[in-house]
């Protein structure tokens, strides 16, 4: 019952996505929260209020214009220790960009002074827009914070980024901002994520299946447990967190000489990235011709990141490293506890269907030098939570 007594807004914007709102109010009530939901118009041409008053217990608002919500907005802004807008189209974020108030929520939007969270859900083409972009850089600097969205299937049948985040995922968020653990307060923190791009020619390149969502799902964690969070990223679809340092890389060299500029200053140093092992051992200037049935690329390796990262490891310093694998995972691992002289290493078996790269669970054992945990699977906001926990708890040996 992490959100008992914690008095929640749920804004609900007209977009399909308004169907997962239903499971997230129910989330929110498990979890002791009482909740009150307001609708957009369009929204009730999705979900009727029926539905999230028999959820949440309370009366679901819509109309701006009824006599009985007259002041609602005030009355609910006062209330409210949170507002959590999702889904929030790309027409809600461009009103509250503006400051426009035209109905309930926009009002309610304009009238609170309680921390605000917005999911957006949205085709990808909009959310690229840069109308969008300069609507969600202008909110973020006014300190409204964000969760999403994410890659997948959307309802327009394209696979892209504009997907809201699961109802799990945003109770997280909430969970994180309402009931803060700052447990890592003053740390400086380096995280990378996702993966390298190693160019063949001008249009071919050499990459991996990593989306970052493990690495951006631990800076933001970090973030919220009061680090201080660098950010080191390959190429992602994932929306840059607000409240870190963000460095875009693309290749394993750019990776190694970010990682290497800035690791003696951390604290702790999370390896999370997915870096080729092996790259082009030359790029060529132009498109490489098909000239006939087979063709042969020469690779060399790259720098292993992570083992420069143990050589270098500074007193007191934090060192974690994952274990990606989709054999032998436990004895994998352990080799790399010992060759990359790491204090932590994450093993995950990235052959499974709910772990691993591209989904928003995973299931992750920490191995140490002395100590061994399997963890059930969770959402990968979960998992980088348990090991900043891990984390923590070296750190105090």
């Amino acid at each position: 019952m992490m959100l008992t007594g914690k008095r929640i807004v749920v804004g609900v914007t007209g977009g399909i996505a308004a169907y997962k709102a239903c499971d997230l109010v129910s989330r929110l009530k498990k979890r002791g929260a009482q909740v009150r939901v307001v609708l957009t118009e369009h929204a009730c041409q999705f979900v009727q209020p029926l539905s999230f008053e028999t959820l949440s217990g309370n009366p679901a608002y819509s109309d701006s214009f009824d006599r009985k919500y007259e002041i609602e907005h005030v009355a609910l802004a006062k209330w409210a220790d949170l507002l959590l807008i999702a889904p929030a189209t790309a027409n809600c974020m461009a009103k509250m960009a503006c400051g426009v108030a035209d109905d309930l929520l926009s009002t309610t939007c304009l009238a609170v002074r309680c921390p605000v969270l917005v999911a957006p859900a949205m085709n990808s083409a909009m959310w690229r827009n840069p109308a969008t972009q300069a609507n969600l850089a202008l909110l973020r600097s006014r300190g409204l914070r964000f969760v999403g969205p994410e890659a997948g299937h959307l309802a327009c049948g394209d696979d892209d980024v504009g997907r809201m985040s699961e109802p799990e995922q945003i109770v997280e968020a909430v969970e994180a901002i309402l009931n803060p653990q700052r447990d890592l307060e003053g740390l400086k923190v380096l995280v990378t994520a996702g993966p390298t791009v190693e160019r063949i020619d001008p249009v071919r390149y050499i990459t991996n299946r990593s989306t970052g969502k493990m690495g951006y799902a631990l800076a933001e964690a970090a973030r919220d447990r009061g680090a201080n969070v660098t950010l080191i990223s390959g190429p992602t679809s994932l929306t840059a967190p607000e409240g870190v340092e963000f460095v875009q890389i693309e290749s394993s060299a750019q990776l190694c000489a970010a990682v290497l500029e800035r690791g003696d200053k951390a604290d702790v140093v999370i390896q999370a990235a997915a870096p080729a092992d092996f790259r082009p051992k030359s790029v060529a200037e132009r498109k490489i011709k098909k000239t006939g049935e087979n063709m042969t690329l020469e690779l060399e390796a790259t720098t292993d990141i992570a083992a420069e990262l143990g050589r270098r490891k500074q007193p007191g310093q934090i060192l974690v490293a994952f274990a990606a694998e989709t054999n032998d995972v436990m004895d994998n691992a352990r080799g790399k506890l010992t060759k990359k002289n790491a204090d932590l290493i994450v093993a995950n078996d990235v052959s499974r269907s709910d772990a691993g790269f591209g989904v928003d669970t995973n299931v992750i054992t920490l191995i140490t030098a002395g100590d061994v945990r399997a963890l059930e699977k969770m959402s990968k906001r979960a998992a980088a939570d348990a090991i900043l926990s891990r984390v923590r708890e070296l750190r105090d040996r």
